[in-house]
């Protein structure tokens, strides 16, 4: 029988494969799916997903987070679960299918009717599969758990694609999103064998609630953070900006989630780890800092550096729109990795209460400030969203300063440095390639030029971090 320690590499190589396939497969299908659709159409997905996500938290409820809490659930744990999700799902279904009209009323759209009802079918169905999806967790059945996400992806994708080149539109997007649901939750079936009886007792279900609705909470709060965009444009602006904003933000978050992906799932471990000694505390983080550093910067910056070429090389002149919009955005992406780490600080504390009134707090700050800057435009109102979230770090660091003494001055010395040779390396590259008038070869210099000069320059300053990296990949650490 394998160790844990055994099981646990295998683990983390099945999450790094399905990670990485699925951004892969992302990226392709978006690609076919951009080509065959107009902004419109991913906008009106846009405008509801606030809705389904929210619905989704409240349906889960964080008891998914709860079961794997509890360290070995017993039969009871997970059947009290299971029969409470489908009863909260059913109920939320219901009264979201009586209040599409009010949806569509609110976004002057009546075609929104009968697809907020199709497409909410996703959170309704994968309430059967929430307890299968925690039992593999448990178990680190991590090699079955990439098996169904890349088969859902393909399954999923390749139907959303064949409806869009067959006129279908929004409707072949909304059908990707429930078949994918739907694949997921006959595959988790299949792979874990845990069965629900029919005897019914939901006090587990009350026991978790403490645990879980703290997580609820914030998995609201950050629902209407992530969808604050496409509610606000969808309202004040109509499909078309939701569209070109959503698009922009896919792409931005697919290279917020290749960084993250990282480094977050052994940030937390390490730094629990050594939680007991402030001062080697301080100096793992900060080493997890310029590592974050060293590789998030020139890696979203260069998205952005390339996003009108590639969009336009890829989807055409309709999404050019959305270009500047990918080019913003890719500076708040820079930084989401520092705040997914200071985030992990401060649980690794057992400080989550931070977190959760962090996000609120947030929330509520950038919905205020959206709907008040509407009337000055798109543009404004992503400009503000990028300097609200990039100042919130200020918040984070006066957390860690209090919980582990770390100086801002030590890590303003472990992030300028990156964050000014990448910006002087973006820019000279840009100046350098825009004379270039075959766009693919203009994407391909500027990718080139970009990685070349950063990994010089990065090797001749002495950055220790990239020797340390490169000593690592080559095995000699």
């Amino acid at each position: 029988m394998a160790t844990l320690k055994e099981r646990t590499a295998r683990g983390l190589m099945w999450g790094m494969v399905n990670n990485g396939t699925a951004q892969m497969l992302g990226a392709i299908f978006g690609i076919m799916l951009l080509r065959r659709l107009e902004p419109e159409d991913y906008g009106k997905i846009a405008m509801l997903m606030v809705f389904s996500n929210i619905a989704a938290a409240l349906q889960e409820s964080g008891f998914r987070q709860a079961l794997c809490n509890l360290g070995r659930p017993s039969q009871r744990d997970y059947n009290a679960v299971f029969w409470f999700n489908i009863g909260v799902s059913l109920s939320l279904y219901a009264i979201l299918f009586l209040a599409a009209p009010l949806i569509a009323r609110f976004y002057n759209d009546p075609t929104l009717v009968w697809l907020a009802r199709y497409l909410f079918l996703s959170f309704l169905i994968s309430s059967l599969s929430i307890v299968q999806r925690a039992y593999i967790f448990i178990n680190l059945m991590n090699r079955q758990n990439a098996v169904i996400g890349i088969t859902s992806l393909l399954v999923s994708g390749t139907v959303g694609v064949i409806m869009a080149s067959n006129g279908y539109a929004y409707w072949g997007l909304a059908t990707q999103q429930v078949l994918y649901v739907v694949v997921v939750t006959i595959m988790v079936w299949i792979y874990s064998p845990w069965r629900p009886s029919f005897h019914i007792d939901l006090k587990p279900a009350r026991h978790m609630f403490g645990f879980s609705s703290k997580l609820l909470l914030q998995n609201l709060f950050n629902n209407l953070n992530a969808h604050a965009f496409g509610v606000l444009l969808g309202r004040f602006y109509g499909d078309h900006s939701a569209g070109i904003y959503s698009n922009a933000r896919k792409w931005d978050d697919m290279g917020i989630n290749t960084v993250n992906g990282m480094v977050m799932e052994v940030s937390q471990p390490v730094l629990t780890r050594v939680r007991d000694d402030d001062g080697r505390y301080r100096q793992v983080f900060r080493k997890m800092l310029r590592f974050i550093s060293f590789i998030s910067f020139p890696a979203m910056l260069g998205l952005g550096l390339i996003a009108r070429d590639f969009l336009l090389l890829v989807a055409g002149e309709k999404w050019v729109e959305s270009a500047s919009l990918l080019t913003m955005l890719s500076l708040y992406g820079a930084f989401v990795p520092i705040s997914s780490l200071y985030s992990n600080l401060t649980i690794s504390r057992g400080r989550s209460d931070i977190n959760l009134w962090s996000t609120i707090v947030l929330c509520v700050i950038i919905w205020i400030g959206l709907i008040a800057l509407h009337p000055y435009g798109l543009h404004t109102m992503v400009i503000f969203f990028i300097v609200i979230n990039i100042l919130w770090l200020g918040v984070w660091q006066w957390f860690a300063k209090r919980l582990v003494g770390l100086r801002l001055r030590d890590v303003l010395l472990d992030i300028t440095p990156f964050l000014l040779f990448t910006l002087a390396i973006m820019l000279f590259t840009y100046w350098a390639t825009t004379p270039i008038s075959n766009l693919p070869l203009r994407l391909v210099a500027r990718i080139a030029m970009a990685a070349v000069l950063y990994a010089g320059i990065m090797w001749l300053s002495g950055a220790r971090i990239m020797r340390e990296s490169m000593e690592y990949v080559r095995g000699k650490r």
